[in-house]
């Protein structure tokens, strides 16, 4: 209808628009086979999305097991703020039931941190034969980037935890010395008197100090005195029992000294290389400034030379040119 209309308005010519929507079919071919033509061969598809990590799943694993030991390390150092909490808080008790809750309580977080600080001292051990299999591997090999960054990190967790076990053993040197301020305090409290060396000792070491005190037993009454001596004797045997479990603590302080100093020389030369590293990326920055500015200053003089030249060449050849500019007029 369109056409025919077009034809008598037109003088029976086509119209333009009815020409093109037919002649368009035939130019374009097939439209489902235009639609599902496949991309020309040169053109290359989209490179993929890189993965976190670098797609090296060996590094997705191997900090996946650093970010568990850091928050065991965290968790052993919650513990140890905790005993030390205990601890300020037992030296204030008198009684024997005190005393002994503040003990059980003390002697289960030691136990905790005791299981805690074994199995981070396994993960480690697991991660040194983690980093020796890797080093197998092409591109990880010794003197990589990649061995370098495990063993960095590897030995640097390895420097905490022994800090921690031997912040367990400052705790243990601590409950000594305070526990023979507390017995001196006690002492002193129920006879009036200053102990000696030799008595100190001997409660100490004993805890027995009920023959000792038989004097202010006779001047003050058995019963009260009994208290301080059963407190006493409970305490001793806390802080006995608390250096028995910090001493096995004391074991994975020496097995993290033995194996952070099998590897300070190896963090030593890290640790060269690593400042050396930063120096030379340094003095590289500092070359590639000044690069740039003998760059500027070499294209100035080259423009500056360039103009000279132009200058000398205009001012040799115009006394040449004018003679013979005059001579054809």
């Amino acid at each position: 209808m369109n056409d025919l209309l077009s034809s008598v308005k037109g003088n029976g010519a086509p119209a333009p628009a009815a020409r093109s929507a037919r002649t368009r079919p035939e130019a374009s071919g097939n439209p489902f086979e235009q639609a599902t033509a496949p991309p020309p061969a040169d053109e290359e598809a989209p490179p993929a999305a890189p993965t976190p990590g670098g797609g090296d799943s060996s590094m997705e694993a191997f900090f996946a097991d650093v970010a568990t030991v850091k928050s065991i390390l965290g968790d052993v150092r919650k513990k140890l703020a905790k005993l030390n909490r205990l601890n300020d808080e037992s030296k204030t008790a008198t009684r024997t039931e005190t005393m002994k809750r503040y003990r059980d309580e003390m002697n289960g977080v030691i136990e905790e941190v005791s299981t805690t600080a074994r199995e981070c001292k396994l993960r480690l051990e697991n991660l040194d034969r983690a980093n020796a299999e890797a080093a197998k591997g092409a591109g990880a090999g010794p003197g990589s980037s990649q061995e370098r960054t495990r063993t960095t990190i590897t030995s640097s967790l390895k420097m905490k935890l022994k800090q921690q076990m031997a912040e367990f053993q400052d705790l243990r040197a601590r409950l000594q010395s305070e526990y023979r301020e507390v017995v001196e305090h006690r002492y002193f409290a129920v006879t009036g008197e200053q102990a000696d060396e030799k008595t100190l000792d001997h409660l100490i070491e004993t805890g027995e100090s009920e023959t000792i005190f038989q004097k202010a037993m006779m001047e003050q009454g058995r019963g009260q005195i009994l208290d301080t001596v059963a407190e006493i004797q409970e305490r001793h045997d806390a802080v006995k029992e608390l250096e028995r479990k910090l001493l096995e603590l004391h074991q994975i302080f020496l097995d993290m000294s033995v194996l952070v100093e099998a590897q300070g020389e190896m963090l030593d030369n890290i640790e060269n290389q690593v400042s050396k590293s930063v120096d030379y990326v340094h003095r590289g920055q500092v070359s590639l400034i000044q690069a740039r500015k003998y760059q500027k200053s070499s294209r100035k003089w080259m423009c500056c030379s360039l103009i000279c030249v132009l200058m000398i060449a205009c001012a040799i050849l115009l006394p040449v040119l004018q003679p013979w500019a005059s001579g054809g007029a």
